[in-house]
């Protein structure tokens, strides 16, 4: 995206990189917790500063790459702050915890769970700020209609758009999260973008693609409005793998796409 003058393209300014651990497994084994979390509570330490320093620069921020993971670190950034809330557009709810799974293991299918204050506390309370997001300031959008966890995110009183219903109308699904959302007691909101939201079809380069999913058009319509809103501090993209892009068709398309929502 970078490389496609996607900086340039929305007019920002580049706030630098923050460099991630190694991914190491070590000797991980079902029943370990989530692997690789000493590593990534201190990345998310880092990504905090970054992002909450901008903010406090009344600088919207948009954080690229990496996976599910990434969205601790803004959400603990803005916790630091005040109330925030959080826009979880994804293919799949990210809710799995020990308590309706077996055993936990990637972050990324944990990141709503996490940020809202549920598994172990190495990853959910840093700096005794458990939980970033309370369960009433979180939305779901995007899950497809098969999803696993569907009922305990429903349980914990957030509101879900599956992909099938934004498809049929975005703009009253983005309208329907500004309505949860900006309320007086919340200081504002972060988006979170999984681009596995996208249907398998239109965007196979992510590590779990699914039919189902909503298209470009539809992305667009979905992201203008909640990116517009003065309640917004920015959004963070992942799960994009270049790797199974060889040819930058995917790349270009989602530029386009984001470049567009960020307009």
């Amino acid at each position: 995206m970078r490389d496609l003058g996607f900086v340039g393209r929305i007019g920002a300014e580049d706030g630098g990189s923050v460099t991630p651990p190694r991914y190491d497994r070590g000797g991980w084994k079902p029943g370990d917790g989530v692997f690789n979390a000493e590593a990534m509570a201190a990345y998310t330490l880092k990504v905090a500063d970054r992002v909450a320093g901008f903010v406090q620069q009344g600088k919207f921020v948009v954080l690229l790459g990496g996976e599910c993971s990434n969205l601790l670190g803004p959400a603990l950034g803005l916790k630091r702050l005040g109330r925030y809330g959080v826009v979880y557009l994804d293919g799949h709810s990210d809710f799995r915890t020990v308590d309706n799974s077996p055993y936990v293991g990637a972050a990324g299918g944990e990141a709503l769970a996490l940020v809202t204050g549920r598994g172990q506390a190495d990853l959910t309370d840093l700096e005794g700020l458990e939980p970033y997001t309370r369960d009433t300031d979180a939305v779901l959008l995007g899950i497809r209609e098969d999803d696993e966890y569907v009922e305990d995110v429903e349980r914990a009183g957030i509101p879900v758009w599956p992909a099938l219903t934004i498809a049929a109308d975005p703009a009253a699904a983005a309208q329907g999260t500004l309505e949860h959302l900006v309320r007086d007691e919340l200081d504002g909101f972060w988006v979170h973008l999984d681009v596995d939201i996208l249907d398998a079809a239109i965007m196979p380069a992510v590590d779990s693609p699914d039919p189902g999913g909503i298209d470009h058009q539809q992305l667009r319509a979905l992201l203008r409005p909640l990116l517009a809103s003065p309640k917004c501090a920015g959004i963070d993209i992942g799960i994009f793998d270049p790797d199974l892009d060889p040819d930058g068709v995917y790349a270009a398309e989602l530029t386009d796409t984001l470049v567009a929502a960020l307009s």
